[in-house]
C-alpha cells in the first residue's frame, strides 16, 4: 500500500497511448514503476487490438495481461494503480505535469514533432522518435527507424528524420498502409485479425470505397465511426498470413524503443 504523495515521488507520466507507447508503458508497469498515461479525448488509434489508449473510448482495455483504466481525476487514477493497473487520462495539453511534478516524463506521441514538450517538465525528460533534440527540449531521444539504431539512446542531438516510408514487412513498405481516400465517417466492413486478398474492401467512407492493394491479416484498423479526414493513415495489412496471432501482441519496434526507454530512464535518475 502507497500513499498518494509516495505515487506522485516515484511516477512516471507517458504521454501517448498508440502501439509503440505501449510497448514503453507495458515495460515500465512490468518493471515495477508507477505509470500514468495522458492521452487526447480522440485518440486516431490503428492498432487498437494492443494499445492502451483504447481505455479512453472503452473504460477499460488488457494488453498482454495487463490492464489500463481510464481515469476522470488524479484520486481514480491513484486507486487504479492501487489495483495493480494502469491509469489513463484524457489531458491533451499534460497539464498534469505541472500538477504533480513527476520525476520523469516520456513523450511517445510520436507526432513527427514536439508538441510541446519541455527539458524543464520534469528531472528526466525523454522523448521518442524525431521532432526532439537532447539537450534542448528532452534529456534524451529514443531512436524508432527501423533498421541498426532502433531503440538506441541519444543523450545529444536528434533521431533520424521521419522518411514517411512505412518500414519494410514480408517485401513491402508503403504498400501495406491505407491511408483514407476521402474525408467522412468510417464505417469498417473487415475486423483487425481477418485474413483479406489483394482489392478487398476493408472500409466504407461515407459512399468511398476503401480497398488494399496486398493481401495479407488486417493488423490495424481505426475505430467504427471515427471521422477521419481524407490522408489520414487509416488501417495497416501485414503481408505476413501466418503472423496472425501477432494482432495481439506488442511488436518487436515497440519492445526494442522501450527497453531504450527503460535504459535512459535508469541512466538519467539520481
Amino acid at each position: 500500500m502507497h500513499t498518494f504523495e509516495e505515487w506522485k515521488k516515484k511516477l512516471i507520466i507517458v504521454r501517448g497511448g498508440g502501439d509503440i507507447a505501449t510497448g514503453t508503458i507495458y515495460k515500465l508497469h512490468q518493471s515495477r514503476f508507477p505509470v500514468l498515461v495522458l492521452e487526447i479525448a480522440n485518440p486516431s488509434c490503428i492498432r487498437r487490438t494492443i494499445s492502451f489508449c483504447e481505455a479512453v473510448f472503452d473504460k477499460e482495455v488488457e494488453v498482454e495481461g495487463v490492464i489500463a483504466k481510464r481515469a476522470d481525476s488524479l484520486e481514480e487514477a491513484f486507486a487504479i494503480y492501487e489495483q495493480g493497473q494502469i491509469p489513463v487520462m484524457i489531458d491533451e495539453n499534460g497539464s498534469t505535469i505541472e500538477t504533480l511534478h513527476p520525476p520523469v516524463v516520456v513523450d511517445a506521441i510520436l507526432a513527427k514533432k514536439n508538441l510541446g514538450t519541455k527539458i524543464t517538465d520534469a528531472p528526466v525528460v525523454i522523448g521518442v522518435g524525431p521532432g526532439f533534440c537532447a539537450g534542448k527540449d528532452v534529456d534524451a531521444v529514443i531512436e524508432t527507424q527501423r533498421g541498426h539504431n532502433l531503440g538506441r539512446v541519444i543523450y545529444e542531438g536528434e533521431a533520424a528524420p521521419n522518411t514517411g516510408i512505412p518500414g519494410m514487412i514480408g517485401g513491402y513498405a508503403k504498400e501495406r498502409v491505407i491511408h483514407a481516400p476521402a474525408t467522412g465517417k468510417l464505417h469498417i466492413l473487415r475486423q483487425i485479425g481477418e485474413i483479406v486478398e489483394p482489392g478487398d474492401i476493408l472500409a466504407d467512407i461515407e459512399g468511398t470505397p476503401v480497398e488494399t492493394v496486398i493481401g495479407g491479416v488486417i493488423r490495424g484498423m481505426i475505430r467504427e465511426g471515427y471521422p477521419v479526414k481524407k490522408g489520414l493513415k487509416i488501417a495497416d495489412v501485414d503481408p505476413r498470413v501466418k503472423e496472425q496471432e501477432n494482432c495481439y501482441h506488442i511488436s518487436d519496434k515497440a519492445r526494442c524503443v522501450a527497453g531504450g526507454v527503460l535504459e535512459a530512464i535508469l541512466h538519467l535518475s539520481k
